[in-house]
């Protein structure tokens, strides 16, 4: 019987053992990479927005105020 155990107990210690490094550290070195890529779009999307917001400062609101005269359609009622 101890030799059924020892060998119970090694198959047991290998399984671990690949579980571990073929499963557990490759997520977790890739949720770790996938954070730092999302963390670095964030930055680079922050960075966009406030150049987008310095470059244009204004011009939104005039062109609210002040409607295209090509936005509307010219039409003859018909009876």
């Amino acid at each position: 019987m101890g030799i059924i155990r020892v060998i119970f107990e090694l198959l047991v210690l290998y399984l671990v053992y690949k579980l571990i490094f073929d499963f557990i550290i490759p997520v977790y070195k890739t949720t770790s990479q996938v954070k730092q890529k999302v963390g670095e779009m964030q930055n680079k999307m922050n960075e966009h927005m406030q150049q987008q917001k310095n470059r244009q400062p204004d011009t939104g609101a005039e062109k609210a105020s002040r409607p295209n005269k090509e936005d509307y359609i010219e039409f003859e009622e018909v009876k």
